[in-house]
């Protein structure tokens, strides 16, 4: 047995699924000479109790001894999975005898063998299966009939219901087993969900005559949330909340010298007001934030906090322990830096200074935020922390409470991002935002499809970091094509805040910073003036956005990434894929199937003709069904080659749920 999957790392770190997900276990599996083998899938429990065993099937080309099978665990927890491979005595006889009795060959030795081995069946079959045992003893008897024609006692043999008890319980020597191989099953918000990132601060905020504000808090911040939750986000993500250092604070548009009234950045985190287990004066105090988590929750919403591992110059960590930061020649402590960015208002942490002590203090502020409800946490830059740690801290938390959600936010080296999932990571950002054009989009989306069994995408559409030149100039049908990917393409995708209002200015020419960036700078938002009856109605993408998280809470097949599949389209501008959940009896789920095409120019009307691969939709190949747009309310007839215009002054996309034609 050979090349079994999904293991990772040789089964170092866990393969990873959720809750009701099915994923596919394969391995190539043999035997010397002629002999029939087949293959078992068994799914234990974190009890180590078998819970699915399924046959597997042959699969890719003939020649190929690669062998497959769906498993689908219904519970969080430590579970495994083992391959069993083994030969088959019963496929074997049947298939010599078929050969040998037609050509008049050893006629009566091959129907003794078969009759023995039925009824070594018949004793071999577990306790009660009397039926069945009866019926192969029968079988067995027909078989050893002498009377009889030697074609109707292997026909005997043969029968269909004979065949139901072998397939059911088969004959099986020289079994052969590879495994346990850990499998991590989480909740499924560690792959499904619709994240809405917002500043507290600018909810409220109020400008004054002298120029000073009045910061908005946790309390303006909950009236924000009945919309957020109205569109159908499920998490609202929060960067840092806690005190801002003063030292080499920046200011607007990140100028280096603040002015007496300019708040910082989040992440340059800590004052003389507190650290990373404080919440800053101007947001509230511990038990404001606490009554924002309910209030979150009372919207069916879960919080995200920001978990930023660095400091500002006035951190107390850079006074009582100085050891955790890095020394320059001059005897200054190092600036974070990302060339040619400077951050001198941040220091990194140096893990290679007193690990012991930085790992106890991260654990505890971890824990203290989820003692207030936080469950879901955004990691500010892992990739620059060892990747022990991570190791370490992840399993730790996961120990104890197994529903804590981690989300990698990794721009880095493609083998850094994936060891990140592989240690622990329940999700992470990818290099979504920078894939516009049609080929980069399906060949990443499929590297990231392909690398499901461990890393699970959060398809961000912006962040306050990244303003992506597509959104610069593409106007507004630009924001409708990448919020429609992000929600099709991926289980979980997330908006920064102004994405709704199409804020697209950035500082200058060429970069990616917003203007006048609310990660300097409070930026209240007038968002009554979109609202019915304000003078901005209709000017927000909001209902779009709702319809979207509409459609993916609707149909199961979008909740999922393994199941992503691309499709032929020829024109270059255009994209089509698409997604199915089958019919699965042993959980009642219904078929699920759902065709995504989108116009990726925000500028010109695209045609095409779509030549869909008709069986990944689980339909024949010339069957024709009723293509149903979920943004339009148009139904149209599909079958395998089907022409296409989108035109983004109208709509830049089909969302189509795929229904068969009622008789």
């Amino acid at each position: 047995m050979l090349e079994v999957a999904p293991v990772i790392e040789c089964g170092r770190y866990p393969a990873k699924a959720v809750a009701g997900e099915t994923f596919a276990v394969s391995a190539t599996v043999f035997r010397e000479g002629h002999d029939a083998v087949a293959a078992t899938a068994v799914l234990r429990d974190p009890k180590g109790k078998a819970r699915q065993v399924v046959h597997m099937a042959r699969s890719g080309p003939p020649h190929l001894d690669r062998w497959t099978a769906e498993l689908s665990p219904d519970a969080p927890g430590d579970w495994s999975f083992t391959v069993e491979g083994w030969a088959d005595p019963f496929a074997t006889w049947r298939h010599a005898a078929e050969i040998k009795i037609e050509a008049g060959i050893d006629v009566e030795l091959m129907l003794t063998e078969g009759a023995l081995l039925l009824e070594r069946a018949a004793t071999s079959l577990p306790r009660g299966r009397t039926e069945a045992r009866r019926q192969l003893r029968t079988a067995a008897r027909a078989v050893r009939d002498g009377a009889r024609p030697a074609e109707v006692r292997l026909a005997a043999a043969l029968d269909p219901a004979v065949e139901a008890i072998l397939t059911a319980d088969p004959l099986r020597d020289l079994v052969t087993e590879a495994g346990p191989y850990p499998l991590l099953v989480e909740r499924e918000r560690a792959l499904y969900g619709s994240w809405y990132e917002f500043f507290p601060r600018s909810e409220g905020a109020v400008r004054h005559e002298d120029g000073s504000w009045t910061s908005g808090t946790f309390a303006e911040a909950a009236k924000r949330l009945p919309a957020i939750a109205a569109m159908g986000f499920d998490v609202v993500y929060l960067p840092p909340i806690h005190p801002i250092g003063q030292t080499f604070r920046k200011g607007p548009n990140n100028t280096l010298t603040a002015g007496p009234h300019d708040p910082g950045v989040p992440w340059a985190i800590g004052s003389a007001e507190g650290g990373h287990d404080a919440v800053h004066p101007d947001l509230g105090d511990l038990e404001d934030f606490r009554d924002f988590v309910r209030a979150a929750r009372e919207h069916n919403l879960e919080v995200a906090l920001d978990l930023a591992l660095q400091a500002s110059p006035d951190h107390p960590w850079v006074t009582s322990h100085p050891e955790w930061f890095t020394r320059r020649a001059d005897g200054t402590i190092a600036y974070a830096e990302n060339p040619p960015k400077k951050y001198q208002d941040i220091y990194p942490l140096n893990f290679d200074n007193d690990p012991e002590g930085i790992y106890a203090e991260v654990r505890r502020v971890v824990r203290h935020w989820m003692a207030q409800g936080v469950r879901i946490f955004r990691v500010d830059n892992p990739h620059t922390k060892p990747v022990s740690f991570w190791h370490r801290l992840l399993a730790d938390i996961r120990r104890s409470d197994p529903d804590v959600i981690f989300l990698a936010e990794a721009f880095t080296r493609h083998d850094m991002m994936h060891t990140l999932a592989k240690v622990g990571f329940q999700q992470s950002y990818t290099y979504f935002t920078w894939k516009n054009a049609k080929d980069e989009l399906a060949e990443y989306m499929a590297e990231l499809r392909d690398a499901g069994h461990y890393m699970r995408p959060n398809l961000f559409v912006n962040t306050p970091d990244i303003l992506h030149a597509y959104l610069q100039y593409g106007g507004p049908a630009a924001f409708k094509v990448r919020a429609t990917l992000a929600a099709m393409l991926a289980p979980t995708w997330g908006v920064y805040a102004g994405f709704e209002l199409f804020e697209h200015v950035a500082v200058r020419p060429g970069s990616e910073e917003y203007l006048n960036s609310e990660k300097y700078q409070f930026r209240p938002r007038d968002w009554a003036a979109y609202e019915p009856g304000g003078q901005l109605e209709g000017q927000s993408l909001a209902p779009y956005l709702t319809r979207l998280n509409e459609i993916r809470r609707a149909h199961p097949a979008l909740r999922r990434l393994r199941n992503l599949r691309f499709h032929d389209i020829d024109n270059p501008d255009m994209i089509c894929f698409s997604k199915r959940q089958p019919v699965r009896a042993e959980t009642d789920a219904e078929e699920d199937t759902v065709v995504t095409v989108v116009n990726l120019d925000p500028h010109s009307p695209r045609e095409a003709t779509v030549s869909l691969d008709m069986p990944e939709l689980g339909l024949d190949w010339h069957e024709t069904f009723a293509a149903h747009d979920e943004l339009t309310g148009n139904t149209y007839n599909w079958g395998r080659h089907n022409y296409v215009r989108l035109d983004p002054a109208i709509e830049s996309a089909h969302v189509l749920t795929v229904r068969r034609w009622q008789p």
